[in-house]
This record gives C-alpha cells, sequence and structure tokens, in this order.
C-alpha cells in the first residue's frame, strides 16, 4: 500500500464549489512518480476540476494539494503559475495551440517563457518532430494542421521541458479512434521514456486501458474503479 511519502502530487480531502453547486467533496487522491493515472467520471462528475486543482490551476476551498511534498494550494498565483511553467505539463482536448505562431515556435513556447534563449529552444522543440512524426511541419500553423498533427504538437509543447507531471484532459476527446489511439500511444512512450508522471482525465475505456491505474470520480468523490465495478 503506497504512503504519503510515495506520491509525487496529491489531493487530500479536496473541497471546492462553484456559487452553490459543490464540484468536488472531500476529493482524495495520490499519484506515485511515474505512474501513468486514468481519472474516469461521467460528465459533471468533477473529474476535469479535480485535475484542475492537482495542476494548480484552480485553489480549493478546503483540503490540501501537495506536490514533492509542498503545499502548493496554499502558494500565491505567481508562484503557482511559474509551477506549471516549470514543472507541469498540459495538453488539452483541442490541443489550444497559438494560432499566430508555427508548430515549432508553438512547441518552443514553454522554454521561451521560461528564459531559454530563442535559437536554443527552437532546437530542443525540432527534435520533438522526427519522434512524433511530425518531420516537415514546424513551419505551419495550427490552422495548416490536421486534428491528430496539432495534438501531437500540442503533446510536444507539454514534454519539452521534461516536466516532472503531464496533465492530459481528454487528449482524445477531438479525434477519430485511429488517431486518438496513436496519440495516445506516443504520450505513454514519451512518458514512460523519460519517466514522467501523467494524470489522465478522459470518459473513454481505450483510452483509460493505457494507464497504470484507474479511479473513478462520481459526485465530486474518488474511488479505485476495481470498487466502482464490483459494486456494478
Amino acid at each position: 500500500m503506497s504512503t504519503a511519502s510515495d506520491f509525487i502530487i496529491e489531493a487530500r480531502d479536496v473541497v471546492l464549489s462553484f456559487g452553490e453547486t459543490p464540484a468536488l467533496r472531500s476529493a482524495t487522491l495520490g499519484v506515485a512518480p511515474g505512474e501513468i493515472l486514468a481519472i474516469m467520471g461521467p460528465s459533471g462528475s468533477g473529474k476535469s476540476t479535480l485535475l484542475h486543482c492537482l495542476a494548480g490551476i484552480l485553489a480549493p476551498d478546503a483540503g490540501e494539494v501537495r506536490f514533492d511534498g509542498r503545499r502548493i494550494d496554499t502558494l500565491r498565483e505567481t508562484e503557482r503559475s511559474a509551477l506549471r511553467r516549470d514543472r507541469f505539463g498540459f495538453v488539452f482536448q483541442f490541443g489550444q495551440l497559438v494560432p499566430e505562431l508555427t508548430a515549432e515556435e508553438n512547441v518552443a513556447l514553454p522554454l521561451l517563457l521560461g528564459g531559454v534563449r530563442r535559437s536554443q529552444a527552437l532546437d530542443r522543440a525540432r527534435s520533438w518532430f522526427g519522434r512524433l512524426g511530425l518531420d516537415g511541419l514546424g513551419g505551419r500553423r495550427s490552422g495548416e494542421l490536421s486534428g491528430g498533427q496539432a495534438q501531437r504538437v500540442a503533446l510536444a509543447r507539454a514534454l519539452v521541458a521534461e516536466p516532472d507531471v503531464l496533465f492530459a484532459d481528454e487528449p482524445t476527446g477531438s479525434l477519430d479512434s485511429v488517431t486518438g489511439e496513436q496519440v495516445m500511444d506516443l504520450l505513454v512512450d514519451a512518458a514512460r521514456e523519460h519517466g514522467t508522471t501523467v494524470v489522465i482525465v478522459t470518459h473513454e475505456p481505450r483510452v483509460a486501458a493505457c494507464a497504470d491505474r484507474e479511479v473513478v470520480v462520481r459526485d465530486g468523490r474518488v474511488a479505485p474503479l476495481l470498487i466502482e465495478r464490483m459494486a456494478s
């Protein structure tokens, strides 16, 4: 059984409401270093809200969020922003690439924001293109890429700074099944290669099957998926 010291990131009895609507009710979850965890649950269950709390995007009303043994829910927004920039990577459903930038500039963006020289940042960004099947696409903008290509660019952007934790919110939700499987294979392979911890929010069993472990969120609470299956 894991103890608190085994976790790189965790939520402890996290509570969060949006106005009068409760989103998380004493949600507790720990993720081990290098683990790939899938968070499942129906729409509106609180799974994306939990991910946003773990990532320091949202601060809970009560409870604790810890990263590498340190509370992050009590940090100022500027400190949480620096943490997201320097230690975390993000992949969202629609990629959210900056349309004015080329693909290679999008990938280099976290490095540029972290103070890396432009030439070095672009060199590191370009090194990901061959690995993710994007050769020759570095000069294209998001409108010139297919959905699968754009999502692979977003994956490269999330991994280029070698984050400790990668957060992926419905990373294949806008892709067809074949392209989605390709993106997930690339995500898992890259995470394994670098020892990156991954937290994936998904409602798709085929995506969750790529993870080491699955949990389910219902009504703002977290349970192991095994318990959910036994109860059903």
